[in-house]
């Protein structure tokens, strides 16, 4: 059965500025190295759309994105207007410009869109090629590059509208995803597990919010075969109790070794045997139901070279 790619030209054009690492480029790079290894022609390409703002409701408060939504409308206004690159900054690290509004729709909409093909069957697994980024915008608030939290709007569509009975997020960014936490924590038909660098933005997770929170903190500078053994003690066991009927995962790159936002030693087979890993649960209890966002990674280099990887393990080929 096919792995499914999911991406929009739409999610090209949000832009926060020269010089952010979260950049239009990172998506370029992992289609060209797609294309130049061949790897392309063995996805399922998809168009995303644009999510339902009841989807995002199932995450997110219905004020915020009534909130959000009426900001970045304002900007494309101001572009139709006239004012040349109209941008605004919701942290200090988060800004919109004109096409972020699009953007993050289409970045959910890719989430939601791969949970049904893979629910329904036209795919085993699916990988969204998706930006902006979603793992740390929490319930009522945007940050760390996200607007909405892709992840967790696709769990609670599989949870809520698809009728399952239990999901895992499986988070392997080098930062904690406090987002998916803030929305998720709690709902006992939800398992998170996650690693991240510890001390690193945001700065949490140390103290998880709820009992389904399985939070691996990793000090700086751990290289990958720390960081399996404690995959395999920690988080293996927690998921083969919890027997997940799909398993959704925030696949941030930015624990790869060249990557300069953070200081842990990853590597491409590290990305490998963690997405092998994250299969074996699949096959055994979710009917290989897996649908993978894209999160952090910022090196486009290793960027891309690991996304291929973790793509190519996907799809067995």
């Amino acid at each position: 059965m096919s792995t499914a790619f999911i991406s929009h030209p739409d999610c090209l054009r949000h832009d926060m500025g020269a010089g952010h690492p979260e950049c239009p480029q990172r998506l370029a790079a992992i289609d060209d190295w797609l294309i130049s290894h061949g790897i392309d022609a063995a996805l399922d390409r998809h168009e995303a759309d644009r999510v339902a703002l009841k989807s995002l409701e199932r995450a997110h408060s219905p004020l915020y994105v009534a909130e959000l939504k009426a900001e970045l409308e304002g900007l494309e206004q101001q572009a139709r207007e006239g004012v040349p690159q109209p941008m605004k900054a919701l942290d200090p690290d988060t800004w919109a410009n004109a096409h972020t509004w699009g953007a993050a729709l289409r970045a959910a909409g890719a989430a939601v869109q791969a949970t049904d093909l893979v629910l329904d069957g036209r795919a085993e697994n699916a990988f969204c090629a998706v930006r902006p980024p979603g793992h740390h915008a929490t319930r009522d608030q945007a940050m760390g590059f996200c607007f909405f939290n892709n992840v967790a709007v696709a769990a609670r569509h599989a949870l809520d509208v698809r009728g399952l009975d239990r999901v895992a997020v499986v988070d392997f960014d080098v930062h904690h995803g406090n987002g998916t936490e803030d929305i998720l924590a709690g709902d006992d038909r939800v398992l998170m597990v996650g690693i991240f660098q510890d001390p690193l933005y945001p700065y949490s997770g140390g103290d998880p919010k709820g009992d389904n929170m399985l939070n691996v903190p990793v000090p700086p500078y751990t290289r990958g075969a720390e960081v399996r053994e404690m995959i395999e003690a920690i988080w293996m066991p927690a998921l083969e109790r919890f027997r997940p009927q799909m398993i959704f995962v925030s696949a941030g790159f930015d624990a790869h070794r060249d990557d300069d936002l953070a200081q842990l030693g990853l590597v491409e087979a590290d990305y490998e045997w963690i997405t092998l890993r994250i299969m074996d649960v699949a096959r055994r209890h979710a009917k290989g139901r897996i649908v993978s966002c894209l999160e952090g990674g910022y090196d486009l280099g290793a960027l891309a070279r690991s996304v291929g990887v973790h793509l190519r393990t996907l799809a067995g080929i």
